[in-house]
């Protein structure tokens, strides 16, 4: 009787692992192609004083995500005046004229939340998520930490200590360097190209400059104040209205006039000794309103800027040169760059860029395939819809077409757009926006090595 049970017990084992290697085999059922992006039904509006919002009722939590974006940043920064920015905002999370951070914290902490204030090149973003019932109050705390910083300047000199040791740390990485020398380059005296600030700088700004910083800087006009989730429309609104009213208009949005400089320079930086080279190569290339970006952010994705894109196959899986190379399209406001990144083996650096400049050529030379086309088309229309599948990812999207002047038809239609691109289109686009030869070279490395390399980067440039 058990002899009989355990055969029974093996002829099972042996079907289910047929089953399974037969299964194996089978090739899986092709994915489903993304749908059109359908923007969620949105409430816009605008106080007398020029603040803008725009409220988006989206999913089935009871969450809501706000966040408040001042159109300034890094960029209205003068020339000695690099992290003056950042230090405003750390002084912006002590707390305002009645409530220290640490209260503030607790405050909304206790409505299933938390508050969060970064600066960046060109957007100060003070934001937070509560459950539903409290976006109402959160709302007015965001304000209060937006209008009335209280600016403590027993804690300046704490804050200033904490950024120079931020930048000791920064200066530190050959990365870094590369991106700062790079910037300085494209940008050259614009505050785009300013990345880094001195000692000296940090040491200069005082309670005064941070208060002026603000005062010239931030104000309604300057701002919009997104809310996405479930909440209660009218009870935002009214809270919005309560919160920003009485703030200042101040100054109207306005960036300084930038030109990114195109430029064949190879720099230099020397680490002696050094294993690896950080390079960084690139150049200036079409804004978003352009007719072609969408096209150009697919042939992006194809050339350099996705696991499975040509540069990476390259001189990651085929050579071994680097670990983890990528290309990215940096966008600042009216000003685009493109630009290959990537830490590769010091005796392979001219290699590497000879590498590079091949898969440039031949794309140039020779349309990709329609099939290795839609493998790039159905990961960033997957990679699209993933973007919209949260309220924070709704808020970023929003932000792009405000930020860079475009209307809801850049979401609407991006899905049908991406396919649209052809794979003649992307063999144009490489021709006409990634001309190796026009490229900035910045190499971070072991300068002895890369001298002994410089024949084969003046051949990269050379490369049919």
């Amino acid at each position: 009787m058990k002899m009989r049970h355990i055969l029974i017990a093996c002829s099972i084992f042996w079907c289910l692992a047929a089953s399974s290697a037969s299964a194996q085999k089978q090739t899986p059922p092709a994915g489903g192609q993304p749908k059109d992006f359908v923007l969620p039904a949105k409430k816009t509006d605008q106080l007398k004083n020029g603040l803008r919002s725009t409220l988006v009722q989206y999913g089935a939590i009871p969450k809501v995500t706000i966040n408040i974006i001042v159109k300034t940043g890094n960029v209205h920064e003068g020339p000695k005046e690099v992290w003056l920015a950042d230090l405003t905002g750390n002084l912006m999370q002590e707390g305002t004229k009645t409530m220290d951070f640490k209260t503030i914290s607790r405050k909304v902490a206790a409505m299933g939340g938390n508050v969060n204030i970064g600066v960046g090149a060109d957007q100060v973003y003070v934001s937070g998520s509560v459950l539903s019932e409290y976006a109402p109050e959160l709302v007015k705390v965001l304000a209060d930490v937006l209008i009335n910083p209280a600016f403590p300047a027993s804690e300046i000199d704490r804050l200033k200590n904490d950024l120079k040791r931020n930048l000791s740390v920064q200066k530190s990485s050959p990365q870094q360097l590369a991106s700062e020398k790079f910037n300085s380059i494209i940008y050259k005296d614009h505050p785009y190209g300013r990345i880094f600030p001195t000692q000296e700088m940090l040491d200069s700004y005082n309670i005064d400059m941070v208060k002026g910083f603000y005062d010239k800087n931030f104000g309604a006009r300057r701002t919009v104040v997104y809310v996405v989730g479930k909440f209660d429309q009218s009870q935002v609104e009214k809270a919005i209205g309560n919160s920003f009213n009485g703030w200042k208009e101040g100054p109207e949005v306005s960036y300084p006039p930038v030109t990114a400089s195109k430029s064949n320079e190879i720099a230099t930086i020397d680490r002696p000794g050094a294993p690896q080279t950080t390079i960084i190569l690139g150049m200036p290339t079409l804004v978003p309103k352009s007719a072609d970006y969408v096209a150009l952010q697919v042939t992006n994705s194809l050339l350099g800027g996705s696991f499975g894109s040509r540069i990476t196959s390259n001189i990651r899986e085929q050579k071994g040169y680097t670990y983890s190379p990528h290309s990215v399209i940096q966008n600042r406001k009216n000003s685009s760059v493109w630009y290959e990144e990537a830490d590769v083996t010091t005796e392979h650096t001219g290699a590497s860029l000879q590498e590079i400049a091949k898969e440039v050529k031949r794309l140039q030379n020779e349309a990709p395939s329609k099939e290795e086309l839609e493998g790039i088309q159905k990961y960033m229309a997957g990679i699209f819809v993933l973007q919209n599948s949260s309220p924070g990812g709704i808020i970023g999207q929003l932000n792009f077409i405000d930020y860079h002047e475009l209307d809801d038809s850049y979401l609407t239609n991006r899905v049908k757009n991406i396919y649209a691109i052809t794979p003649e289109k992307v063999s144009q686009i490489t021709k006409d926006n990634f001309k190796y030869e026009d490229m900035t070279l910045v190499m971070v490395g072991d300068k002895k090595s890369l001298e002994k390399q410089r024949k084969q980067f003046e051949e990269a440039r050379k490369v049919k």
